[in-house]
C-alpha cells in the first residue's frame, strides 16, 4: 500500500469519466458492473470512445443492461463495433437480441453460468483488462463501499489489470465484504446522481393466491430467498403475522426491506450471520436505498459466497422461492428459455434450489402462474425448451391451484401431481400426451 494518505491518493487519482475512459487500450475487456452498479458517467464515455471510433476492438462483459446500461453502451450503432457477451439477458437485452435477429446479425451472446459461479468465470475462465462501477464515497480510513452491487464486483476488483469506481453519493455505505480501499483502484471519476429505481408490479389475485399458499408453509425463524417478480412479492404480502426470519438471498428487494421494518425479519434465529441481512445484489427505490445506507445488519457478499450451496444448505430452514416461465411433466423447469431463444439468464436459481434442498428443515419452492398470454399457452407443458432446474432437486411446486411436492415421487405420481395444478383447460390435452408417451 503507498504511503500517501487516502485523502492524498483520492485527489492524485480523481479524474474525468471521459479521461478514464480513454485508459481503456484497443482490444480490452471491459468488464461492467451489474445492476444499479453500473457508472452512469463511465458507460457514456466508454461509449462516446466508441462510437467516435477512438476504441477499437473492445470485448464488453456485464451480467445485465438496465439503466444506465440500456442508455450508453447498449445500442446498435455501439454493439455492431464491439464484442458484448453477458450472463443475463434484460429488457434491453432482449430488445438488441430481436433487432439483430430480424437483421440476420448477432448484437449480444449469451454466457451460459450460474450466478455463484460468474466471479470464478471472470476470474479464470476471462481475463478482465478494465472493471468499472460505481461506488459511496470514500470515508476517512480510505474505503469506498460496493452498496447495492457485490455480485462479482469484489472479486474482479481484486483479479483485473484496472479498477475504475465512480463515486456518487446516493450510492449507500453497506458492511459485509463490501469495502473498497483507495489504494485498490487506479482511476475516480465523481458523478452524483440519483439511482435507478425498478418499480414492482403489483400482484395480481392469481399472485396472491400463489403467495397465500407458499406463505403458509414458511416456519417462523426460516431464512428467506426471494427471487424477482410479483410471484415473491405475493409471498410478502402474507408474512406479516411470522416471527424472526432472516435473510440469505441473492437479491435484496423492497418487500424483503419492508419486512426488516417491520420487525419481522430480524436474523435472530439464522444459522449464520445471525441480525445480519445478507445479500449479493440489491434492486428497490430511493427510500430502499436510504434504509441500506450505513445499516450495520446490512451485509453484502460475492456471489460466489452467498449463492455457495454450500453456504445455502449450512442455513437451517432456508426457504428458497423462485419463478419460472414453465415446469414439464417430468419436473424439469425453464426459468430461460422461450420460443427457441435465451430469454433470460440462469441467475442464481438452480444454486437456491439445490442449496434448499440440501438444507436442514429447508423448502424449495417454485412458483409459477398455470398459463400465460390471457390463459392461452399452458406454462405446464410435455416437455421444457431448456431446463434450468433439473427434475431431480425440484421439491415444491405452485400455480394458483395449488402446491404439489415433487421429492420422492415417480415419473408418474408427478406428471399426475403437475396436471392437478394445470389450469383447467389444459389438463386434458396434457393427460393425452402423458398417456401417449406412456409416463402415465
Amino acid at each position: 500500500m503507498s504511503a500517501a494518505s487516502p485523502q492524498s491518493q483520492y485527489v492524485h487519482k480523481l479524474t474525468t469519466a471521459e479521461a478514464a475512459a480513454a485508459m481503456i487500450a484497443d482490444g480490452s475487456v471491459l468488464c461492467v458492473a451489474l445492476g444499479v452498479g453500473a457508472p452512469v458517467a463511465l458507460a457514456g464515455a466508454v461509449a462516446g470512445r466508441v462510437r467516435s471510433g477512438a476504441l477499437k476492438d473492445l470485448h464488453l462483459v456485464y451480467q445485465q443492461a438496465l439503466k444506465p446500461m440500456a442508455d450508453t453502451l447498449i445500442q446498435p450503432d455501439i454493439l455492431e463495433k464491439v464484442d458484448a457477451r453477458n450472463f443475463f439477458i434484460g429488457e434491453p437485452d432482449r430488445e438488441m437480441i430481436n433487432r439483430g435477429i430480424a437483421e440476420g446479425r448477432k448484437y449480444i451472446s449469451y454466457i451460459p453460468c450460474n450466478f455463484s459461479q460468474i466471479p470464478r468465470a471472470l476470474t479464470e475462465a476471462i481475463h478482465v483488462n478494465t472493471f468499472v462501477v460505481t461506488v459511496s464515497p470514500m470515508d476517512v480510513s480510505g474505503h469506498f463501499s460496493l452498496g447495492t452491487n457485490n455480485d462479482y464486483a469484489s472479486t474482479v476488483i481484486r483479479h483485473c489489470d484496472r479498477v475504475v469506481v465512480e463515486v456518487n453519493r446516493y450510492m449507500p455505505r453497506v458492511f459485509g465484504d463490501s469495502a473498497v480501499h483507495v489504494s485498490e483502484v487506479q482511476a475516480i471519476v465523481e458523478n452524483h446522481v440519483p439511482l435507478p429505481e425498478f418499480p414492482l408490479r403489483e400482484p395480481d389475485e392469481d399472485a396472491l393466491a400463489i403467495g397465500k399458499t407458499i406463505a403458509a408453509m414458511i416456519p417462523d425463524g426460516g431464512t428467506l430467498q426471494f427471487g424477482i417478480g410479483n410471484l415473491p412479492t405475493g409471498v410478502a404480502r402474507f408474512l406479516g403475522n411470522h416471527n424472526d426470519l432472516g435473510i440469505h438471498s441473492e437479491l435484496l428487494s423492497p418487500p424483503l426491506a419492508d419486512l426488516i421494518q417491520r420487525g419481522v425479519i430480524n436474523g435472530r434465529k439464522k444459522t449464520l450471520h445471525p441480525r445480519k441481512h445478507v445479500f449479493t445484489i440489491a434492486l428497490g427505490n430511493a427510500a430502499m436505498y436510504s434504509f441500506m445506507n450505513d445499516n450495520p445488519a446490512m451485509e453484502s457478499y460475492a456471489s460466489s459466497y452467498v449463492n455457495d450451496l454450500r453456504i445455502i444448505a449450512a442455513h437451517d430452514n432456508l426457504i428458497s422461492v423462485n419463478t419460472a416461465i414453465e415446469i414439464d411433466l417430468y419436473g424439469q423447469v425453464n426459468a430461460e428459455f422461450v420460443n427457441g431463444h435465451q430469454y433470460s439468464g440462469a441467475g442464481g436459481q438452480f444454486d437456491f434450489v439445490k442449496g434448499a434442498s440440501l438444507s436442514r428443515g429447508g423448502k424449495s419452492f417454485i412458483a409459477l402462474k398455470s398459463a400465460a398470454k390471457k390463459e392461452t399457452i399452458s406454462c405446464i407443458v410435455p416437455r421444457v425448451q431448456m431446463a434450468t432446474d433439473t427434475r431431480m432437486d425440484v421439491e415444491h411446486v405452485v400455480t394458483e391451484y395449488g402446491c404439489v411436492n415433487l421429492r420422492g415421487r415417480s415419473t408418474r405420481d408427478r406428471a399426475l401431481a403437475l396436471i392437478s395444478i394445470a389450469h383447467p383447460g389444459f389438463r386434458e390435452e396434457l393427460t393425452a400426451h402423458a398417456r401417449q408417451i406412456n409416463l402415465i
